[in-house]
């Protein structure tokens, strides 16, 4: 259950930068107290998000893994330190969060997503990031996302690139229109092996710093209703030139 309590006295003192916030205040600091966000993977984009939604004040966070924390994994995964090195990466990011915000709850669910577990998982929260690495995850996380009615704020890596969208569509925009799904911006996924794995490819690690950390902006947008998410649009960022381009996308008949 989320905890609706009011903010105490220690949670005042320690959101006062978003409170003071006019877009925020207090009603906002308090819905992000109440809200449950899922978080697949504690990887390379799942590791910003998670401290960031941490440190605003998520009252519940969820994490989605069932790998161990390995050598290589430290070059951009942050979650994460040395001594951590053969632990699961749940309990790795559990302790990591909760040194950083003991006030908040963390979930850790040490398993792989699939058909079996998926809906069960995310019927539990109100809004899910997606930091996995594999079309297979990332269909089926969307997939049950819509069917369930809950945001999600996809993001995806390449090699000095990136991308993250909002998809809610379940709902209507302005018009009244129906709201695009992941499989009008991906109609299908690309054939096995086309797509080089970070591990043949490599990644700047940063670049996951970049796209994890504004999977976290979209998923604090979506809890406070500040803003105008990246519904419809995907934003797209290229560390080598240092560009940010936003592209739109409908609702495929």
């Amino acid at each position: 259950m989320s905890d609706h309590t009011p903010l105490n006295m220690d949670e005042i003192q320690r959101y006062a930068r978003h409170i003071i916030l006019s877009e925020i205040g207090g009603a906002g600091q308090q819905k992000l107290k109440n809200a449950r966000v899922l978080v697949i993977g504690a990887g390379g984009l799942g590791s910003p998000a998670l401290l960031y939604l941490a440190a605003a004040g998520v009252g519940t966070l969820g994490v989605v893994d069932d790998d161990d924390v390995s050598l290589s994994n430290l070059q951009r995964q942050i979650l994460h330190a040395t001594g951590d090195i053969g632990r699961p990466k749940t309990q790795s990011a559990a302790h990591t969060l909760h040194g950083m915000n003991p006030m908040i709850d963390i979930i850790e669910h040490r398993e792989r997503l699939s058909e079996d577990n998926a809906k069960t998982i995310l019927s539990d929260y109100d809004l899910v990031v997606d930091g996995s690495d594999n079309f297979a995850t990332r269909y089926l996380v969307a997939d049950t996302a819509e069917e369930a009615g809950i945001p999600l704020v996809a993001g995806a890596l390449g090699r000095f690139d990136g991308s993250l969208t909002v998809l809610t569509p379940y709902g209507t925009d302005t018009d009244g229109n129906p709201c695009p799904r992941y499989r009008d911006l991906f109609p299908e996924a690309p054939p096995e092996g086309t797509v080089p794995t970070c591990a043949e490819a490599g990644i700047l690690g940063a670049v996951a710093g970049v796209i994890g950390t504004l999977q976290a902006v979209e998923a604090l947008k979506l809890i406070t209703g500040v803003g105008e998410p990246l519904i419809g649009r995907i934003l797209l960022y290229d560390a080598l030139s240092v560009r940010f381009q936003t592209m739109r996308y409908k609702r495929r008949p």
